[in-house]
């Protein structure tokens, strides 16, 4: 109910706001527009495909299309859009200054910069958003636009070096480029807030396609785990001062800001479960505890509090609009979620400690689980999640290619 009254003020903002766009950033005095890309519309399609009843998809879907269509993509702007808009629709990638360039685009904020890889990537994910709303209508020439438009994430890969790279207005990727310090203040004139170690792993609609895109499995474990040891690269007064949101760092990682809490979670799509489990407690351990440094970052409405409570239950929803959860590794022996109508859905970890963080195996409802995620539908109808925990990785659990959480999947046209 709670949520149903959050969608519907929503809704009533965009039709009471000048402009009939969904809102990206709502407070109390209207919306912000705060931050980049217009992540508001995937708690629609998440709440949707979750089964929210009490809210209209058909009266909200022309405000969310709006959103990415006719306001324009630059951060911190609640201007129509424009010519940067423009290249963005046609080319599939917003373009970057190079070092010196001046600005020209008004609707640009000058201290938040375009963020043009943040941007692009975050509007790919709100694209396909976008295509997945339309899927529900039977706006089938809308599905086809938008789901081709997610892809657009894959004009700024580099396949020479595995990231995602700024690119100018002619195709060309800026050069010189150091992919942890440059793009400035909160690498802004890149990125957004964190650098590019971060923003390599922002694709959780398709993580499918990523993994292909840096030539497999392996290589996409190798490239998360150096993203979890590769060093600053500065002293931490001098990283810092030049990125003071990438914080609460475990090698390029960084626990302190959103964009990086899904990235412990990916080693469940590429066969190796078992380094989320190991990393989730690590991370807790480290950055969550009860002291002076139990709090990385800044809250930011709730997000790292979800964080460590999803976490802690065991499980993590790395895509909004998909309606599953991966599978980590629990803090408690038995979690208890009450639900509607007196059921619940209880996860229990047994020969659970401190040492036992690793998954032996597990049962979903009385029968063997392989995988290391499962369905909304599975919590919603309420059933035991059973995992036998044990202080030595079990590598054949939930490894198999076709047991791994769904996601959209390869571009093969």
């Amino acid at each position: 109910e709670m949520e149903s009254d959050i969608l519907n003020s929503f809704l009533k903002m965009s039709e009471q706001m000048p402009e009939f766009w969904w809102p990206t950033f709502p407070e109390i005095t209207g919306d912000s527009r705060r931050m980049n890309s217009n992540h508001g519309i995937a708690t629609v399609i998440d709440a949707y495909r979750k089964g929210l009843k009490g809210i209209d998809l058909a009266r909200i879907y022309p405000a969310v299309r709006n959103a990415v269509m006719e306001k324009t993509l630059a951060p911190w702007s609640g201007k129509p859009s424009g010519e940067l808009d423009r290249f963005y629709h046609e080319k599939g990638y917003v373009p970057a200054l190079r070092e010196g360039e001046e600005e020209t685009i008004p609707e640009v904020h000058g201290f938040e910069c375009r963020q043009p890889v943040a941007v692009t990537l975050g509007t790919s994910y709100d694209e396909w958003c976008l295509a997945q709303i339309a899927r529900e209508l039977g706006k089938e020439d809308d599905y086809e636009y938008f789901l081709k438009k997610s892809y657009n994430y894959r004009h700024l890969f580099n396949p020479q070096t595995g990231f995602f790279h700024p690119k100018d207005k002619d195709g060309n990727f800026i050069e010189p480029f150091d992919y942890r310090f440059s793009g400035g203040v909160g690498a802004r004139q890149y990125y957004g807030e964190n650098n590019a170690w971060v923003y390599r792993w922002d694709v959780q609609h398709n993580v499918a396609d990523l993994i292909h895109l840096m030539g497999g499995r392996e290589n996409f474990i190798r490239n998360l785990d150096q993203t979890f040891r590769e060093p600053l690269g500065k002293s931490k007064y001098d990283f810092y001062s030049q990125l003071p949101d990438h914080t609460g760092n475990v090698g390029q990682f960084s626990m302190a800001n959103e964009p990086s809490l899904h990235i412990p979670y990916l080693y469940n799509y590429a066969g190796q479960p078992w380094k989320t489990q190991k990393r989730i407690h690590i991370l807790l351990n480290q950055w969550f505890r009860n002291d002076l440094m139990g709090v990385p970052g800044d809250e930011d409405g709730g997000g790292m509090s979800a964080f460590v409570v999803f976490s802690q239950m065991g499980f993590y929803p790395v895509t909004p609009g998909i309606p599953a959860y991966n599978i980590g590794s629990p803090f408690f022996a038995k979690t208890v979620i009450s639900l509607p109508g007196g059921k619940a859905f209880t996860v229990i970890a047994r020969n659970f400690s401190e040492e036992n963080k690793y998954i032996q195996s597990a049962e979903l409802n009385g029968i063997p689980w392989e995988k290391p995620w499962f369905s909304h539908d599975d919590l919603k109808n309420g059933g035991t999640l059973e995992l036998i925990m044990g202080n030595k990785a079990n590598k054949q659990w939930g490894s198999a290619s076709q047991d791994a959480p769904p996601s959209e999947g390869e571009l093969t046209d």
